[in-house]
């Protein structure tokens, strides 16, 4: 019997190291996709809550912003523009 509750209490630390060490690392978790997310041109103004005439204005002002194009479709990584967008490297010039 006393070696019954020696493994229960085993049985318990363990379950607190390991709630606590998820406890530890729930404020720092990583929400970020895996794979980068690809906006088209066309729609990148309701990511910007901007209008569309002002996305081009941006655009046309900056054509050195970070973009992909395929098949003659143009595509924004979603974390990189915003990356630059947040930098100041948009207000250099």
């Amino acid at each position: 019997m006393d070696i019954s509750f020696f493994w229960i209490g085993i049985g318990l630390a363990a379950l607190g190291y390991f709630i606590g060490d998820g406890l530890k690392n729930f404020r720092n978790q990583k929400n970020a996709p895996s794979y980068p997310t690809l906006i088209k041109k066309s729609d990148l103004h309701l990511y910007l809550n901007l209008t569309k005439n002002e996305v081009e204005d941006l655009l046309s002002k900056h054509p050195h912003a970070p973009k992909i194009e395929l098949n003659g479709t143009t595509y924004f990584p979603y974390q990189q523009f915003m990356e630059w967008l947040a930098s100041n490297e948009i207000y250099k010039s």
